[in-house]
């Protein structure tokens, strides 16, 4: 039997294996609420323009209301053999009103209809994406204010460097977040276009009103190319790219909390809301969640790369490759709003040891640039000269198993007679911090005072 959807070219219905992968309604259902949308806005402009009678606007406006209340009510029968969304709510809708139903497709095709409800959804996704970023910021800075002074090792190559607040760690993410969603609302701005009225590739003959659809749903314009606006899919890329260098961070700082909270480095804990036992081994705490969020990522970077390939040889306008789109784009945001909860439920829920990270800073000779920048502010050195001197010194440290700062004046003068009791300032990891004061630095008044800046912005 034909699909009544098609009309009078098809005289038999599809293969059940070509109804299978032609079929989208198990993933595209999701657009229901902006197909409707879609929809409403579409039939009311019909009339405007005179196009479509005010009572089968109504009658349409009316039945597409009932088919959102059906689907929110878990009510709505689904149809493989409608294949989509669209084609599921004009089925519907012409069950509850008849022929109208009919002339809601009039002056638009399923390819700018699909591009619009995508956008629209896209859009909607971004905005809650931006309040849980928002959120995760919070917990982050809130984290850094409490704990601005605690001191730990900043790390190079993962060996201890030079030492860091463990407040001035953590305002690093924020950073990094912020950027993120800097992006995510860069690709908002651009994706903010309706393609609604771009019919199937060429625009219609039909007098539409495209600018009165676009307000209504909220776009800031119409689509200047009908061929672009139903071939389109950078939105969507752009989206997911964003959401990739986002997921890039959240793995790193999930990485750095498995690492943290490992009995060899037990600068963090994690309660057990945020972790996981053993099957044998009753000691273990496992930081599954952080572990999953380094996971996750792995699927967001292989939507991106996906759809990358599945756009990459497509001619203008419409192919059904583009059907490809959404399911892992789906897959993709879920996994994204997950790793976003989850980070941030670890971030405020994450204890630091300040004796084991402080005792960790001391550690690896870490101020040895402290006393490099000491000889070149207080003896003028040159600072290649000053990284000899102190390269043997941190030599002889090493070689008799001791800290820079237990070693004796006189050791250190044999080296360069110069250095002064002086040196001794700056040689403690408390001092260190303190003395990074430039814009930007570890210095524990900067960085009380970027958290609670933060703080701020964040609040409005």
């Amino acid at each position: 039997m034909s699909n009544k959807m098609w009309g009078g070219r098809f005289a038999s219905g599809p293969d059940a294996i070509m109804e299978a992968i032609n079929a989208s309604i198990d993933f595209d259902k999701r657009l229901h609420a902006q197909d409707i949308a879609g929809s409403k806005a579409h039939a009311a402009m019909l009339a405007d323009q005179g196009i479509l009678s005010k009572e089968d606007a109504a009658a349409i406006a009316h039945g597409l209301d009932t088919i959102a209340s059906e689907i929110e009510a878990g009510s709505f029968t689904f149809s493989a053999a409608l294949e989509d969304i669209h084609m599921n709510v004009e089925a519907r809708l012409a069950e509850l009103i008849g022929s109208a139903a009919g002339r809601l497709h009039t002056g638009r095709s399923r390819n700018d209809q699909v591009a619009t409800d995508f956008r629209l959804y896209v859009r909607d996704a971004l905005d809650d994406l931006d309040s849980a970023l928002n959120a995760l910021q919070t917990a982050l800075a809130t984290q850094a204010r409490d704990h601005f002074d605690a001191v730990m090792p900043g790390f190079t190559h993962l060996q201890a460097a030079q030492p860091v607040t463990f407040g001035h760690h953590l305002l690093a993410y924020v950073e990094m977040l912020s950027r993120d969603r800097g992006r995510i609302m860069d690709a908002r701005r651009r994706l903010n276009e309706s393609p609604l009225g771009a019919a199937a590739l060429a625009g219609t003959s039909f007098p539409i009103d495209r600018d009165k659809t676009a307000r209504t749903l909220g776009f800031d314009r119409p689509m200047a190319n009908s061929l672009d606006a139903v071939s389109d899919r950078d939105f969507v890329l752009e989206t997911l790219s964003a959401l990739s260098i986002m997921a890039v961070h959240l793995s790193r700082f999930a990485e750095e909390i498995v690492v943290w909270s490992s009995a060899q480095f037990a600068f963090v804990s994690l309660s057990d809301a945020w972790t996981t036992g053993s099957s044998i081994m009753p000691q273990k705490r496992n930081p599954d969640a952080a572990e999953l969020v380094r996971a996750k990522t792995g699927r967001i970077f292989g939507a991106l790369i996906g759809l990358l390939t599945v756009m990459k040889g497509l001619p203008l306008a419409y192919s059904k490759d583009m059907q490809e789109d959404k399911e892992p784009f789906f897959d993709a945001l879920d996994a994204a709003r997950l790793v976003v909860a989850a980070v941030a439920g670890m971030a405020g829920d994450l204890k630091p040891n300040r004796e084991r990270m402080a005792a960790a800073a001391g550690a690896g000779y870490s101020t040895a640039t402290d006393l490099a920048d000491w000889l070149v502010r207080e003896l003028g050195l040159p600072f290649r000269e000053a990284h000899h001197v102190t390269g043997r010194i941190v030599g002889l440290a090493s070689d008799t198993g001791r800290d820079l700062n237990a070693l004796s004046l006189e050791e250190m003068q044999a080296i360069e007679p110069r250095i002064t009791e002086a040196v001794f300032s700056v040689l403690g990891v408390e001092n260190s911090v303190k003395s990074r004061t430039s814009y930007g630095g570890t210095a524990p008044d900067n960085v009380k005072a970027q958290a609670e800046a933060w703080l701020g912005r964040l609040a409005e």
